[in-house]
């Protein structure tokens, strides 16, 4: 038998339309089957209404790009013997290495359920997560995200690297349920060898397969890509035992080492992009490609800030992650897009941080179809946000800046939050 509701507040807010005052869904089975008033809904329709008065219902966020696996990086931090104290980029990433060579495989699936109840808990509904792991695959399938799961790839050594992208390509085409969608992810240009890069291409492209790239993350990256100088080679790759692939000077950026494989398309999202030159951009917005901003995490890390003004200017599509608990502080989008707001308060308004974290970030995951906004046929995943009487001018604002998130719901089983 189907299941129908009728959900109804002060007001229904969708990305780059009008709010809808005494807006409302019609949900049967966790898919939105009409939307409007709730006096047009209850015409028309004898299901139950639950009704948020004073609230407003809005789309469940899109995190563009996570690694859920790593939820637990602050305690394993603690219970480790390795000193913590990351004074630049490779630092961290060394450090990291060094942690998660302590842990077991069974650390990791208590870390990804927390990660995945955090993010439901603050309004995400949808994730893009990084898998480095596909036997992991299990514990996303039986939660109630939603997104898309990009399989890691990475190596030198060429037996290595075949091995790794035969496995992620494997998990690719067996991953796939109603709620969870695929993808690859060459993890950066500082871990693929070059001679990779056209394997990962051909992997993609014959099974139209989308991307997510670690890229242009830091100054060290850049360094490294362009003379094969720098911390990456003096530090990271003694310490990794990639000795013997220094040498090689690919005298460009990593956007146009990438682009010279093919690597960016429509279906590409590229992650960070902080150290990048109005020449990546014109390659990047020619290509379609999508960016996700993980301001917090460049943030506490100090490498810099995106040049989200050049990235408008350009017209490239902005999506915004929290990308993981070992560089930043929660998994709370209501925490990056209010930091991002700060951030960015001369180039991003309430309106393009909303799109970022709603339609934005679904294109981004190539997953409008389903997620995003909420219209007739996507899933009813949806946010509940208090502190939002008033009228239809600044809404938006009150929204984003002062809104408390009452409850959050998914089209394929629930989760509620009362204050």
């Amino acid at each position: 038998m189907s299941v129908e509701t009728i959900y109804s507040a002060s007001w229904l807010i969708n990305p780059d339309a009008s709010p809808v005052d005494g807006g409302a869904l019609f949900v049967r089975d966790g898919i939105i089957i009409e939307t409007g008033t709730l006096a047009e809904l209850r015409s028309r329709h004898s299901a139950s209404v639950i009704d948020f008065p004073g609230s407003a219902i809005i789309p469940g966020f899109v995190n563009a790009h996570t690694h859920l696996e790593l939820t637990h990086f602050p305690s394993w931090k603690l219970r480790s013997s390795v000193d913590y104290y990351p004074r630049k980029f490779t630092d961290w990433i060394i450090q990291l290495i060094k942690i998660s060579r302590s842990l077991t495989p069974a650390d990791y699936p208590p870390s990804i359920h927390e990660g995945i109840r955090m993010c439901l808990e603050s309004g995400t509904t949808t994730i893009g997560e990084i898998i480095s792991n596909p036997a992991m695959l299990e514990h996303y399938r039986e939660s109630n995200i939603g997104g898309r799961l990009y399989f890691e790839v990475l190596g030198q050594e060429p037996g290595h690297f075949s091995n790794k992208l035969s496995s992620a390509a494997a998990a690719v085409q067996s991953s796939s349920t109603p709620t969870l969608s695929a993808g690859l992810s060459p993890h950066s240009p500082y871990t693929i060898n070059e001679e990779h890069l056209a394997a990962i291409r051909s992997t993609a492209a014959s099974r139209n397969i989308p991307l997510a790239i670690h890229l242009s993350e830091s100054q060290a990256e850049a360094d490294f890509v362009f003379d094969g100088s720098g911390d990456f080679a003096s530090d990271f790759y003694p310490f990794v035992g990639w000795e013997r692939f220094l040498g090689k000077a690919h005298r460009c950026s990593s956007t146009e080492l990438f682009d010279r494989y093919g690597l960016f398309t429509p279906n590409t999202i590229a992650v960070h992009c902080v150290h990048v030159s109005a020449t990546d951009v014109t390659i990047l917005k020619e290509r379609g490609v999508h960016i996700a901003l993980c301001p917090r995490s460049n943030d506490i890390l100090d490498v810099g800030r995106a040049p989200v003004a050049l990235f408008k200017k350009a017209g490239i599509p902005l999506a915004l992650g929290t990308d993981s608990l070992a560089s930043n502080n929660s998994l709370s989008i209501w925490d990056e897009l209010r930091f991002a707001l700060d951030t960015y308060s001369k180039d991003l308004s309430e309106q393009d941080i909303f799109r970022m974290v709603t339609s934005g970030g679904a294109a981004a995951l190539a997953l409008s179809e389903v997620c995003g906004s909420l219209v007739v046929g996507k899933s009813a995943d949806f946010q509940v946000v208090g502190n939002c009487d008033g009228n239809a001018g600044g809404v938006f604002e009150r929204v984003i800046r002062e809104g408390n998130l009452r409850e959050v719901y998914t089209g394929h089983g629930h989760k509620c939050l009362k204050n």
